[in-house]
């Protein structure tokens, strides 16, 4: 009798199940099989189990039980792997593009590269105490995998912001190829091509003025001539009130992208109304940290403040959503962001380790022919970065040789005719550096400018280049800056901004998202990372979070000990994630799905905590875990 129900009396009763016993309901014969499908039916299911607005559309071309399943599934939450090679903080993770290998950097000086394939192993290592580095810091690969840049920081004085920038060659062992000297140290550095890089220069000009340097360098250094280039200086930018360029990195401009002609600026919305001597330091302090030895004028600057004002509803530490406008909705909809079969397409030479691989390089003086965008954070009002800065590059071809400049008898001659100017009293007068506009001539000019009014603690690309997501500590409202040696004091909590690099405005929004308490002199960057459908962040509450990004929902947290500094997805893979930690502690992350494909058992490892909503007490809660579908 059960079996020949009519399909509405069917649908009533399964409305009444959760989606445990509804998948158990779907076994028993064909037609309760085909009731239990019932894409209504999972929807219900959807936002009754997930912490998402119901204004919020479906993902194009997909079913409510898809999405259901793949929230449930194929997330990354199984603890899979715990590595504990590092002996110190470790600062960075990041993936190659191929997903195969990552890299880690650490306080310990080592910078190590591991395979991705379960289990995870080391294949090479590098210790960079022996170039005089403090710790490495950031690490990124070119993008044919074959060259990793490695960013660390010198040994110096406690104030030092010197650093440097290696490369390392994938297809000859790890060998070291070159190295460039790189500051501030969180400047990083980034790949502008396959065989050149960028890497950075500071010089004071006046009190609180600097100019920084953008120096285009080949990533193999070896030339036939001593005229002929390796480096090229690509911009000098003016920083006024001790501020500098940090944090660059590079990406493609997309078709009607924003081609700014002069200066503008955004304001953004940030919301509704082991040396025995040394301090224990969490995460990558900020370079000019002498600056904050200077007296300040007001006694709570630079500490770490809540503003209850801004709170959200929920007043718990449950994720909050990022919150997006029509505008990015409208291009969602128009423009499918996940590709499924993209994403599930392996190469056919799976079995084939490419940093072993002969491959040719490509031509060195080869550079891209398509325009880029420079983006960096910098600061007008104060020193902490508080501000997005956009640079358009136009393709250009490398020198081919040095311009030789003057001659020995023109230098002998041109140091004549200064020595008698010198002696006539009437010395040529030095360049006005506190007097922008007296020198206005002698820098470039930022393209576009958003200011966050806060402290950007770190930021992040869509793999599409069409986003930026940026982490940001805000400044409280109606701030005010008298000394710009004296910046407002900041939330404890980060909020995430989402910027569209087509149009250069603000999209998106998750005020509160997670934890940091360290005050402006003791902030340091938090990485986070995008995928085709998640959005993952470090946070200073020992924990990484994990938010999926058409919902805008946070789905898992990731628990250490201690700081999560830096998260990273495999780019060929978004079910594996890696954390990693001021524990020492680098933390590997598999979907429910993978571990079903690696034939291991979910119940053996930890899981994350991940966010549901309370079906019978009609209340937010977090499950440790749940049954696959």
């Amino acid at each position: 009798m059960w079996a020949f129900l009519p399909y509405p009396a069917l649908y009533k009763i399964f409305q009444y199940l959760n989606y445990k016993e509804l998948v158990r309901v779907s076994e028993v014969c064909h037609n309760w099989c085909e009731v239990s499908r019932d894409d209504f039916l999972w929807k219900d299911l959807f936002f009754e189990n997930f912490l998402v607005d119901k204004s919020v559309p479906i993902v194009s071309e997909r079913t409510w039980y898809e999405e259901f399943k793949r929230l449930s599934y194929n997330v990354p939450v199984v603890q899979t792997e715990t590595l504990h090679d590092h002996r110190h903080q470790v600062l960075h993770v990041s993936f190659s593009h191929n997903g195969k290998y990552f890299a880690t950097c650490s306080k310990d000086g080592y910078v190590l590269l591991w395979n991705s394939t379960y289990p995870v192993e080391i294949k090479y290592s590098r210790d960079m105490n022996s170039f005089s580095w403090k710790y490495t810091q950031y690490s990124q690969f070119n993008e044919s995998d074959t060259l990793l840049l490695v960013s660390g920081v010198h040994f110096g004085t406690p104030h030092s912001t010197s650093g440097e920038i290696a490369v390392f060659n994938l297809l000859a062992g790890f060998e070291l190829q070159c190295r460039v000297v790189n500051k501030p140290y969180d400047i990083y550095g980034t790949w502008y091509s396959d065989q050149h890089l960028l890497s950075g220069d500071l010089h004071w000009l006046a009190h609180l003025v600097s100019t920084s340097s953008l120096w285009l360098n080949k990533a193999s250094q070896e030339a036939e001539s001593e005229h002929v280039p390796i480096t090229h200086n690509m911009f000098r930018f003016y920083n006024r009130n001790a501020s500098s360029i940090r944090a660059i990195m590079i990406a493609n401009c997309l078709p009607n992208s924003e081609l700014a002609t002069e200066t503008k600026e955004t304001e953004v919305e940030v919301g509704p109304s082991e040396n025995k001597n040394s301090t224990f330091e969490h995460g990558n302090p900020v370079s000019h940290r002498d600056i904050n030895a200077v007296p300040c004028t007001h006694s709570s600057s630079g500490s770490a403040i809540s503003f209850d004002a801004k709170k959200t509803a929920s007043g718990s530490d449950l994720g909050n959503p990022i919150w997006y406008n029509s505008d990015y909705r409208k291009v969602e909809s128009e423009n499918m962001l996940i590709d499924e079969s993209e994403e599930e397409t392996e190469d056919d030479d799976t079995g084939k380790d490419d940093c072993d691989d002969e491959g040719s390089e490509e031509d060195s003086d080869q550079l891209t022919q398509n325009d880029k965008y420079l983006i960096f954070t910098t600061g007008f009002k104060t020193y902490t970065p508080h501000q997005i800065g956009f640079k358009r590059i136009k393709p250009f071809a490398f020198p081919k040789r040095l311009d030789p400049g003057p001659s020995l008898k023109e230098r002998i001659i041109l140091r004549e005719r200064k020595r008698e100017l010198l002696k006539s009293g009437s010395p040529p007068p030095e360049p006005n550096w506190l007097d922008f506009d007296s020198v206005a001539d002698k820098f470039d000019k930022v393209d576009h400018v958003i200011d966050l009014h806060g402290h950007i603690v770190g930021m992040g690309l869509s793999p599409d280049h069409r986003y930026l997501y940026v982490n940001s500590r805000s400044w409280p409202e109606g701030y005010k800056i008298s000394n710009p040696l004296d910046p407002p004091p900041i939330a404890q909590e980060i909020d995430i901004h989402v910027i569209d690099l087509v149009t250069l405005k603000q999209v998106g929004t998750m005020l509160r998202a997670h934890k940091a308490y360290t005050s402006n002199s003791e902030c340091f960057f938090i990485f986070l990372d995008v995928c085709n459908q998640y959005v993952a962040s470090g946070a200073e509450d020992k924990h990484g979070y994990l938010w999926d990004r058409h919902y805008g929902m946070c789905l898992v947290k990731f628990p250490h000990s201690d700081v999560v500094n830096s998260v990273a997805f495999n780019p060929k893979d978004p079910e594996m994630l890696v954390t990693t930690s001021d524990d020492h502690i680098i933390k590997v992350w598999r979907s429910r799905a993978k571990v079903r494909e690696l034939k291991l058992s979910e119940t053996q490892f930890p899981k994350g905590v991940e966010f549901r909503r309370s079906r019978t007490k009609d209340k937010l809660r977090c499950n440790a875990g749940i049954r696959r579908i």
